[in-house]
């Protein structure tokens, strides 16, 4: 399984910037492409007061930072110009971190889907919708969340795709501000199917396709999780996608591009549970030739023979 598909970072909180501007970026599209990646997403359009675009709403409402330059608008043009898939990451207020609450998400993100489809839905690249939420188990409103949003954002673009990706609570499932890379409460697969089981049943027809998480369990986990995975997004019709982490969460310094053995065995395992398709999180920071950090450079080589060779033996 190769990775066809990647989060763009801009808006983070935990990983450091890299001031790149339209000419890096059409840089790293280049890199995405000769790596064969078909897809990118944005993984959030904005995060509390900073922004990727000049949203009038959320300028107006959130007290948020107009940006300096429109990043939506230059990645669904580079994404026509390199013929790729682009999909919109919704708005991350930050409320529901705080409170455990997810309406600020629904009603801040009612207007900021109607927005959007207006300004960039013309560009041809525009073919899904990410639902930035991110959950782990059975999270207070997160049904409802994911169906409201979910059917709007098919709504007013005439039905186009929407995912999500969220995580596993696995051992590795901790906070990334905490110093802690393991805790001992980590879910069962069995509490691991019945509650996705019940989530799924509740986004039926809103949510076309679940990316999970690959960073949170263990190795010798992968296999039993993802064919839980897999055995669930078929049940109710959804494609099922690994998000393939590309840094490590095994260091104490968070976070790193990971070893190269470490991403095969996920994508490995994801092959053979019969996953439909690999995104990552993700390759401008970990993957990319002119990532900030040198070891990205050498993952980016490491992967490109591992692709080679891939597509060589079959």
């Amino acid at each position: 399984m190769l990775i066809t598909g990647t989060f763009l970072d801009e808006i983070s909180h935990d990983i450091p910037h890299q001031n790149w501007g339209p000419v890096e970026w059409e840089q790293d599209f280049v890199h995405m492409k000769n790596a064969g990646i078909d897809t990118v997403i944005l993984i959030r359009s904005g995060y509390r007061e900073f922004l990727t675009y000049p949203s009038a709403y959320l300028l107006s409402t959130q007290n948020c930072f107009k940006p300096p330059i429109d990043l939506v608008e230059l990645f669904c043009s580079l994404a026509d110009k390199y013929g790729m898939h682009f999909y919109f990451g919704l708005y991350d207020s930050g409320h529901y971190w705080d409170t455990g609450n997810m309406q600020s998400e629904i009603d801040l993100n009612r207007y900021v889907i109607d927005e959007v489809w207006k300004t960039y839905g013309h560009h041809p690249s525009f073919k899904g919708w990410y639902l930035s939420m991110e959950i782990s188990r059975k999270t207070k409103g997160a049904i409802e969340a994911f169906s409201t949003l979910g059917r709007q954002c098919k709504e007013v673009s005439g039905g186009l795709s929407t995912f999500i990706s969220p995580w596993i609570d696995g051992k590795k499932a901790v906070l990334a501000a905490s110093g802690q890379l393991s805790k001992a409460d980590a879910v069962s697969l069995e509490d691991h199917e019945r509650e996705w089981n019940e989530i799924f049943d509740g986004v039926k027809g809103t949510v076309d396709a679940v990316a999970f998480q690959d960073g949170h369990i263990s190795y010798h986990e992968l296999e039993d999780f993802f064919s839980i995975n897999k055995k669930l997004a078929d049940r109710y019709g959804m494609q099922c996608w690994t998000n393939a982490e590309s840094f490590d969460r095994d260091m104490p310094i968070k976070f790193l591009p990971i070893k190269f053995e470490k991403l095969k065995l996920k994508l490995e395992a994801a092959a053979r549970a019969g996953y439909d398709k690999a995104i990552t999180f993700e390759f401008s920071h970990f993957m990319s030739p002119q990532s900030v950090y040198g070891a990205a450079h050498h993952l980016y080589n490491r992967y490109m023979e591992y692709k080679i060779a891939s597509t060589a033996s079959n």
